[in-house]
């Protein structure tokens, strides 16, 4: 058997994650080999860690090189950098991707750069998508300094919102501003966004009693958007499905079409023009796993964590 490297939980080591040898991939027709240089983690995958059974292969954000170019023709051709997400198991060495799922990075974004992109990405640009027309909209974004919410204030404001951005503590408001979002708000919980409103939109990562509060912050006629429920740890989907008041509009997928490589490459050009920015707040060797995310758990990392695969 052809091995590889790959994190893997076990439930006997400290943070549940390790390095461990499985089994090389073996691609579907519509499948590429990709060799990972570069992972990036989110909270959904890591909370998942937690509880997952020994042998679990976590992981969705991944960026590298085609080594073999997928056998039914689509998709990149071997040699080609590229970007994209699994549904799970690309915290390894080489990786097995729908061409669907795979966007080309241009020659001026880094590898660190593009892997940021795919989950945080797709998701803040999904949920604006469902606002609708944005030129001159007030839009609130909670959770900010998260890499779901870094990416949606950037996004709207591309748009044309007039964008506040909450934060809980004043040392996270810096990388927003350098961004160009000059309204942010800083405080515990988001009453502290309030006093800016009412919006139009609202794109609301934390759920639970926040996603309450910020619903009496909308307009009339307003929108608020749920893409998350970063302050409630333990809480599965269907537990937020249950939870999230009527009027609401969640978020629980991007979807798996031809429409996700066309967003990655959307995405991928904005960073390279200089119009939107990753916010990496960690970077490290993936030996780092476990550290790392536990980092992640402990709402340590503002923004993204990114690891190198080598």
């Amino acid at each position: 058997m052809i091995t590889i490297r790959a994190v893997v939980v076990d439930p006997t080591v400290e943070g549940r994650l390790k390095i461990d040898d499985v089994e090389s991939p073996r691609p579907a027709l519509s499948e590429a080999l990709v060799r990972i240089s570069a992972i990036s983690l989110n909270l959904g995958e890591v909370r998942t860690t937690t509880r997952a059974s020994v042998g679990w292969r976590p992981g969705w954000d991944l960026s590298g090189v085609v080594e073999q170019s997928a056998a039914d023709g689509s998709g990149p051709p071997i040699g080609t950098r590229v970007f994209g997400l699994v549904h799970s198991g690309s915290w390894a060495e080489l990786v097995a991707v729908p061409t669907n799922l795979l966007a080309e990075i241009p020659e001026n974004v880094t590898f660190a750069q593009a892997a940021t992109l795919p989950i945080a990405g797709l998701t803040a640009l999904k949920a604006l998508e469902k606002c609708g027309f944005l030129l001159n909209r007030k839009v609130l974004v909670t959770g900010a300094s998260g890499g779901v919410g870094h990416f949606a204030c950037q996004l709207a404001q591309q748009a044309g919102a007039e964008v506040t951005a909450h934060v809980r503590r004043e040392e996270r408001a810096a990388n927003l501003r350098e961004t160009g979002i000059n309204k942010v708000v800083i405080g515990e919980d988001v009453a502290a966004a309030q006093s800016s409103g009412p919006y139009d939109f609202i794109v609301d990562t934390l759920g639970g009693k926040s996603l309450v509060t910020v619903l009496s912050f909308l307009e009339l006629d307003g929108r608020c958007i749920n893409v998350g429920a970063a302050t409630e740890p333990e809480m599965t989907l269907q537990a937020r499905l249950e939870s999230v008041p009527d009027g609401v509009l969640v978020l629980d997928g991007i979807g798996n079409g031809q429409g996700v490589s066309k967003d990655l490459g959307r995405l991928a050009e904005m960073v390279a023009e200089g119009r939107l920015h990753p916010q990496i707040d960690r970077e490290a060797s993936w030996t780092e796993i476990a550290e790392v995310a536990q980092s992640l758990l402990n709402r340590h990392i503002a923004g993204k964590a990114v690891l190198s695969v080598s």
